[in-house]
Formats: structure tokens, sequence, C-alpha cells
């Protein structure tokens, strides 16, 4: 706990912390088993994934690190049904990696039936570069964000694990002019899926980046059909210009997001909203959420005059799962060095925060980036069904926290 001495916060209390062996997270995952509740890690410079006993979430239990392939981005887990998927890509250029040596890609399926040590039970690989964020609820569909060979950027491709040992592609799915190696001719910059679909029902929800936010028919598995899209690019920035598309269950509204790329805002604006879509053949922008605004004792008048990036990245994300945190009235969003922000959407016409929480910048470099200072950069945030919120970060451990209202 002495690591987030000197956060700035409101509404929001830190009760414990996980170091991760100097490891910092991504992308994180929970389950729980026989009454013990587990966190699953994805990592941004180690390759592999760490397990961390989180049934006393002040008292968090580092169980072990399991060693993925050499030079490879191992960012996304995701668990559903007993089954944990973790994908593999190559490390674009200027994140740490040998860009002529070999790495894993595709991605993983494990068994958790022993949750402290997971099985290997197959591997699904593109023929290219690998899957970057993936979308699993359970059953025999993997819905990932892959990027095979001859494709400019990544695109839709559903995967077939009922028997885990050979998963198969069903289907794939990609914008006009991505198929290079099939003579189509490219695409705008920044058009790729950067995922991972969200799938409610026989619609499946894209974050496209430049691409815009799509949805699609999947009714026929093998032969997914665009409904609409909706651009955000321009005016909002065109590199992953939607990162996020979450829909709704109760509601015809999905919360969508950027995410910012460029240090200290030299790019165009990002942004976070709501996309009514009652009428699907013409989703459209209802409402955007508040620009977070710095506590005086940081001692800048925005945060774009922080070092790192500012602006929105991750949503909480509940897909179905009963151990994770499920209220429609609330985002949790995290902000870079804006930290953890959340909001009420109960007026999906006028989300409004209601909580932040910045945790103090980082003492120690653990990874290349940012370049323009070591500076608080919250990554992922996950909320587990008991109410604790786990937030990671590009040179930190995991920050364990709770609302305190």
């Amino acid at each position: 706990m002495d690591q987030l001495s000197g956060a700035h916060s409101q509404g929001v209390k830190a009760i414990g912390y996980i170091p991760n062996e100097d490891r910092p997270a991504f992308k994180m995952a929970i389950h729980e088993f026989a009454g013990r509740w587990y966190l699953y890690c994805a990592h941004f410079w180690h390759s592999g994934w760490s397990i961390i006993d989180i049934t006393d979430p002040t008292a968090p239990r580092f169980v072990r690190f399991i060693e993925g392939p050499p030079n490879t981005w191992t960012l996304q887990v995701q668990i559903a049904d007993g089954l944990m998927i973790t994908s593999m890509e190559k490390i674009p250029d200027g994140w740490g990696g040998d860009p002529n040596g070999e790495y894993g890609e595709g991605f993983y399926i494990w068994s958790l039936k022993d949750p402290e040590n997971p099985s290997l039970l197959g591997h699904y690989k593109t023929g290219g570069s690998g899957t970057h964020r993936n979308f699993y609820d359970g059953g025999k569909y993997v819905h990932t964000t892959a990027l095979p060979e001859g494709y400019d950027g990544h695109i839709y491709v559903i995967v077939d694990i009922s028997d885990p040992a050979n998963p198969k592609e069903v289907s794939r799915w990609w914008r006009p002019g991505q198929w290079l190696a099939g003579g189509e001719p490219g695409v705008p910059f920044g058009t790729l899926l950067h995922g991972g679909a969200f799938v409610k029902g026989d619609r499946a929800y894209l974050p496209y980046s430049a691409g815009g936010f799509v949805i699609l028919d999947i009714s026929n598995i093998t032969r997914p059909t665009m409904v609409s899209d909706l651009p955000f690019s321009p005016p909002f920035q065109a590199f992953i210009a939607v990162h996020t598309a979450i829909p709704l269950l109760s509601k015809p509204l999905v919360i969508v997001n950027s995410e910012a790329i460029a240090e200290q805002g030299d790019e165009d604006l990002g942004y976070a909203g709501i996309v009514d879509i009652s009428n699907e053949k013409s989703p459209r922008l209802i409402s955007l959420f508040p620009q977070p605004t710095p506590p005086a004792d940081l001692n800048v008048e925005n945060f774009y005059q922080r070092p790192g990036r500012f602006g929105p990245h991750n949503q909480h994300q509940w897909q179905s799962q009963q151990v994770l945190f499920f209220d429609e009235s609330k985002v949790f969003l995290t902000y870079f060095n804006a930290g953890l922000r959340v909001y009420d959407i109960s007026d999906p016409r006028t989300p409004r925060e209601i909580a932040y929480y910045i945790p103090p910048d980082p003492e120690q470099r653990l990874g290349p980036l940012p370049n323009t200072g070591l500076v608080t950069q919250s990554e992922d945030v996950l909320v587990d069904a008991r109410g604790n919120i786990f937030v990671s970060d590009k040179n930190r451990g995991v920050c364990i926290l709770r609302l305190t209202d």
C-alpha cells in the first residue's frame, strides 16, 4: 500500500496492491473456483501471464507467472466456462521487441480445472501476426481481432473451439480494401478492427478504429453481414478512433470510446460517448462524457500538460460473467495519466463523472514508455462482483480500489 501513498481521489479508496514481481499487467480477467477468487493478468513488457489469489483483496497472494513465447505480445486474457483464452501477437516497432525474431501468434486455450495451474488445451494460429483483443463469453466461439497474412490491418475472425485441440476458423469479415493479397487497394490510415468485437445475441458490435463503429448480423455465423456503421474520424483522431464498443442489455445504447495514442495530446481530440441504436440501421451519437479536469494540487491546467498519454482507453466489461460487476448505470473507464474515471449514465443524454482515482506517479521505469516522462498511465480496469476495482498501469503493479459510496 506504500506504493499508493500520494494518490489523488474522489469517491474511491485504495484497499490493496499487487506488485506482480515488477511485471506490469495489461488486460485482466477474474475466475472464481471453490470459494476462492483469482485474478489473471496479461502483461505489457513480459511475455506470459500471472495468477494472483484475490480472495482477500486487502491481502492478495501472488501464485505464479507462466512464461509465454519469447519476443511476443501477450496482452489480453479472457475467461468464461472454465476456459482461459490468451492472445499472442508480433510486437509492433517501438515496443521493445525484435522485429526480425520469431514470435508466438494466435491464441492459446487453457483449462482452469486447477485454477493455480492452468493446462494448455490448444492453440489457434492466424497464419500471420496473431490476435490482439479477443472476445469470449463462453460456448464454442471465440470472436477474434486477427491479423492473418495478406491483410492491411486487423480483421474480424470467428473461431470454433468446441474441440480445443483443433480450433477451426468459421468465418471472417473485413472492411473492403483490407485484403491486399486478394487484390484490394488498401484502406485509409487506421482502418482496422482494434477489438474486441462485443457480441449480443445475433449482433456483433465492432470498434473498427478509423473504420468507425460497425454493427454486424451474425445470425449466420458463417457469413457475417454489415447492418450499419457510424464514422468517428474525422472529426476525432484517426488511429483507434473507435477502441471499444459495449452494448447495454437494458437499453438500445452502446458505450463507445477512442484510445489516446500521442503523448501530451499531439493528435486530434479523443472522446467517450453514447450511441443510440434504437434504429440499428442508422446509429447516432447522442452524448459525450465530460472531459476530466485535474485537481488543483497537481499544478496543471489540464492533463495534456502532464507527461504521457491523456485520454480514454479501456472500459470495464461485464461480458455475461457472474464473477464481474454488473450495473448499467455506471461506466468505469481508464484515462491514462488521469487515472480511473467513473461515470453515471442513468441519464444517457447527460453522462456525469461521479468518482476518480489517480495513482501516484511510478518511481521505477519498468518499460520503454511513456517517452515524455515517467507518469501514471492507467491501462485496464476490471471490477469484480464484490465491488473490488482492479486497475493496471504501464510501470507499476495493479491497484485494488473500491467506491466509497
